[in-house]
C-alpha cells in the first residue's frame, strides 16, 4: 500500500529563522515554504516539514540521517561549514568522529540548532 508512496520526514522545532539557516545555509537544503505551522525543505525530492513546537526536549537519538556515498569528505565539507560531529564515550570513532560498524556501514553524528540528533552514513 505505502510502498510506493513518497516519504516525508518530520523534524521539530523552536525557532524558524536559526532551523532554515541551519538546513538551508549549511547543509544545503532547499526552502520551498512556512506555513507558520511548518517549513518545508526539499532534500533531493524528499520533503522535510519542520514543525514549530513550543515546548520541546530534543530525543536521545537520530531522528533524521542521510545516506551518503563518501562519508569522509562529506565529514570534512560540514565541518568546514560549522558542524560539530558528536563523540560517544561507548563506541570507537575515529579522528573525525565517524564510527565504523561491524557489518562496515560507517555513521557519523551532528546535531541541529534544536538539539535534534542527525546522521550522515555510508553503506557498504
Amino acid at each position: 500500500m505505502l510502498g510506493t508512496a513518497n516519504i516525508m520526514a518530520f523534524v521539530p522545532t523552536t525557532d524558524f529563522d536559526k532551523a532554515r539557516a541551519f538546513y538551508e545555509g549549511v547543509l544545503g537544503l532547499r526552502y520551498v515554504n512556512n506555513d507558520g505551522f511548518a517549513m518545508v525543505m526539499d532534500a533531493n525530492g524528499i520533503m522535510i516539514r519542520i514543525a514549530k513546537t513550543p515546548d520541546f526536549k530534543p530525543l536521545p537519538f537520530t531522528i533524521l540521517g542521510w545516506q551518503v556515498s563518501e562519508i569522509e569528505s562529506t565529514v570534512a565539507a560540514m565541518q568546514s561549514r560549522g558542524v560539530q560531529f558528536e563523540r560517544y564515550g561507548f563506541m570507537p570513532q575515529d579522528e573525525a568522529g565517524i564510527w565504523t560498524a561491524p557489518s562496515g556501514d560507517r555513521v557519523a553524528w551532528f546535531k541541529d540548532p534544536d538539539g535534534n540528533t542527525l546522521s550522515v552514513s555510508q553503506h557498504v
